[in-house]
């Protein structure tokens, strides 16, 4: 079986690539194992500060699941959700990262490609990517954790287009639908990639998780709680709150630690 998770350290940023190129980085179920236990150790680690998620080659981030395997895993109802049970705990996995998260986008991002590039919390793409998700010319449905990312990222109605409509379309599109964060020029992708690292990197960490976990939390219509309202305000008590409030007096950059 080919295929395989790719994850590369960097200082504060870990790159997880899909590596399957002869198959335009389909993800087959050992991958996505694989993928679900790299994110679980990436979630604990406190030294990171971004996870940029690639895949490899220029041709394709992700083509999706790999459709050589659907006569054994989706050959009937319960085969497939056996088989499935498997693959959503990878994206369960990037939804609920604390770390900021960044989809790097080069060529095709499609089916379970644009489900993974939907879990992340910003997606930067070439002028040349293309997006879509037609499993309906397949005869299948996307279940609700497949699901999930698409319509949290992109809204209900897009999500309904896109599923609806099954078509392949552009960078240009998907950025006027609000799909994408940026889209540039292949020949500008890796510097802007870079820099939007750069920019995450040299952010307070503890505030990059907050701001996370609150954002998650508004999408529940729930009352919040007292404590919720309170840990809002945990930030003023860390030493980074303090440290970047020293640097932009002293007009230095800060040194945050996490604390």
């Amino acid at each position: 079986m080919t295929g395989r998770i790719k994850v590369d350290r960097a200082g504060y940023v870990a790159t997880v690539t899909l590596d399957n190129p002869t198959k335009r980085n389909a993800v087959n179920l050992a991958m996505c194992e694989q993928l679900s236990e790299e994110m679980a150790a990436l979630a604990q680690d406190p030294t990171l500060r971004c996870i940029v998620f690639r895949g490899e080659g220029e041709e394709a981030f992700g083509s999706g699941l790999d459709i050589s395997e659907f006569e054994r895993i989706r050959s009937d109802k319960a085969t497939a959700t056996n088989s499935m049970r498997r693959v959503h705990p990878a994206l369960r996995a990037l939804l609920d990262c604390p770390v900021p998260t960044l989809a790097a986008i080069r060529g095709v991002c499609v089916g379970g490609g644009l489900e993974l590039a939907a879990c992340c919390d910003l997606r930067i793409a070439t002028d040349n990517s293309r997006f879509g998700i037609p499993i309906g010319k397949l005869g299948g449905a996307l279940a609700y954790p497949e699901l999930e990312g698409v319509v949290l990222s992109f809204g209900p109605v897009v999500a309904l287009e896109i599923l609806l409509e099954g078509r392949i379309f552009g960078a240009a599109e998907a950025a006027a639908k609000g799909m994408l964060t940026r889209v540039v020029p292949v020949a500008d992708f890796e510097e802007e990639v870079r820099k939007a690292v750069d920019r995450i990197t040299s952010m307070a960490p503890l505030s990059a998780q907050w701001h996370k976990k609150f954002v998650n939390r508004l999408r529940n219509p729930a009352p919040l709680s007292a404590a919720e309202h309170a840990e809002a305000y945990e930030c003023f008590e860390t030493y980074d709150f303090h440290e970047g409030s020293r640097a932009f007096l002293a007009k230095r950059a800060p040194r945050f630690e996490g604390r």
